[in-house]
């Protein structure tokens, strides 16, 4: 056989050979295609047809609106027109907690982490540069509902809104240890808002002080939308 026969046959067969090895995965990787779009969209397809979340519409959570918008729903209106005045301003300042040893405690007990920084005070006075217990930083974002009040139904800061809801947050810093049996307290500033189609978007920053020290435990922009 020729050389030049001999290329063109091995070549022909290494076509077939491909063309059939891609025949057998094509199968396999539709599957999987079809396997990694269900797992994506189906969560975002049950949180839009689940009847809590469907009463509010899920178009709401697109696209910002021009404030103008709003005039359709003068509650919304009332509401945006008293927040806009009151941007990049202090709008609360709560009352001092303390956060024992037990509190801290009880939030190991329930997240699991029970690293002995938080949870050994003996050891955490030798060993730790505290030379205390601290607090998880999670249980001291944990506490912001507490320490703003936005849990007491007697003083709703947005009494226009039907609902409230906990959109997120957009960054969260510890700056500094919170040492166990030390009193906090938050204060609010409002930094931003946006209308929506039928709420309010509230991004507010939440600062946790600590009694008898310049530096902060927590600082975060906590995201609210105010339903009408």
């Amino acid at each position: 056989m020729k050389v030049i026969a001999f290329i063109r046959e091995k070549k022909k067969n290494l076509q077939t050979q491909n063309a059939q090895f891609i025949a057998k995965l094509e199968p396999r990787f539709k599957n999987l295609s079809h396997f990694l779009n269900d797992k994506i969209t189906n969560p975002l397809i049950n949180t839009l047809n689940n009847p809590w979340f469907s009463h509010f519409g899920p178009t709401d959570s697109e696209e910002p609106i021009k404030g103008e918008a709003l005039v359709q729903i003068p509650e919304a209106k009332k509401m945006y027109q008293s927040l806009v005045e009151k941007i990049n301003t202090e709008t609360f300042l709560g009352e001092w907690h303390l956060v024992g040893q037990e509190c801290i405690d009880q939030f190991a007990e329930v997240t699991g982490d029970n690293q002995w920084i938080h949870t050994d005070p003996e050891r955490a006075s030798r060993e730790s540069p505290f030379k205390s217990t601290i607090a998880h930083g999670f249980l001291t974002l944990s506490l912001i509902p507490k320490l703003t009040n936005s849990v007491d139904v007697n003083n709703n800061p947005y009494p226009e809104a039907k609902m409230v809801i906990n959109f997120g947050l957009n960054q969260v810093r510890f700056p500094y240890p919170l040492k166990a049996g030390t009193r906090v307290r938050a204060s609010i500033k409002l930094v931003n808002l946006t209308p929506m189609k039928r709420s309010i978007e509230v991004v507010n920053e939440v600062s946790i002080e600590m009694e008898n020290s310049k530096r902060l435990a927590c600082v975060a922009e906590t995201v609210l939308r105010l339903y009408f």
